[in-house]
């Protein structure tokens, strides 16, 4: 029996930025619990300019947005901050979010460092695009609606190791298959669920003999996660994770 060491891809963070990016994905709103209470969510995705080393577009994704345009929520705060002006009354009557799909804006993106060393890119501001670059979504992004059976349930279907829209080691995408989120993608969780696997079953986790693949995924995942989000939580050594 031949063994070797497991190898752990870094992970793709995209770089620090200040340029132009196109909106290629509102991911369908899902039930998430938040402190206060269930609230439906959804994440902006985009792409930039700025190219990973297989050619594709690095993408960047929003923080969840609860589905409201209250005066106050951090959605309208977004969009005025996109659109370089308030919402109209009829936009504040109905908008419909598909017509951000192609639209165009210029991000910042900063960096922040968890305390296990990550580092983890986040959309630092968002302003009208005047760049003039007539950006447009590459194509080569398959939008969430798109990866789930078209069912009536529309449970969403796992998504490959060579899955050309994301690297096999971004948290984004991990699957829960603990709790009473299981099916569920990281990224579809708020900060509340995601410190409650960080205090509850991550050392659990940790503990185990023989943690299996998921198991292991979703440690590290919830240690990325927990950076990007703020959220204490410990890192497994090597010595926790038996492979």
């Amino acid at each position: 029996m031949k063994l070797t060491a497991q190898s752990n891809k870094p992970f793709d963070t995209h770089p620090e930025y200040n340029g132009s990016a196109v909106c290629v994905d509102v991911t369908p709103p899902k039930t998430v619990q938040t402190d206060y209470g269930p609230k439906e969510q959804f994440r902006l995705v985009f792409e930039t300019t700025q190219l990973r080393d297989d050619g594709k577009p690095y993408l960047v994704w929003s923080r969840g947005f609860n589905t409201t345009l209250g005066e106050k929520s951090a959605l309208r705060a977004f969009l005025k901050q996109w659109f370089g002006r308030e919402l109209t009354p009829a936009e504040q009557q109905e908008f419909d979010t598909e017509t951000l799909i192609g639209r165009t804006a210029q991000l910042v993106i900063v960096h922040n460092e968890g305390r296990n060393g990550e580092t983890y890119a986040n959309i630092g501001l968002i302003r009208p695009d005047k760049s003039g670059t007539g950006l447009k979504p590459s194509g080569k992004y398959v939008r969430v609606k798109d990866r789930q059976d078209k069912d009536a349930s529309y449970n969403r279907v796992s998504q490959p190791a060579s899955n050309d829209t994301q690297p096999a080691d971004d948290w984004h995408f991990t699957k829960v298959h603990v709790g009473k989120h299981a099916g569920v993608e990281l990224c579809e969780l708020d900060q509340t669920a995601v410190r409650n696997l960080c205090e509850h079953w991550l050392p659990v986790a940790m503990a185990m003999d023989k943690p299996l693949k998921a198991d292991r995924d979703l440690m590290e995942a919830l240690v990325k996660a927990a950076a990007e989000m703020g959220i204490p939580c410990p890192a497994p050594q090597a010595d926790d994770i038996a492979y």
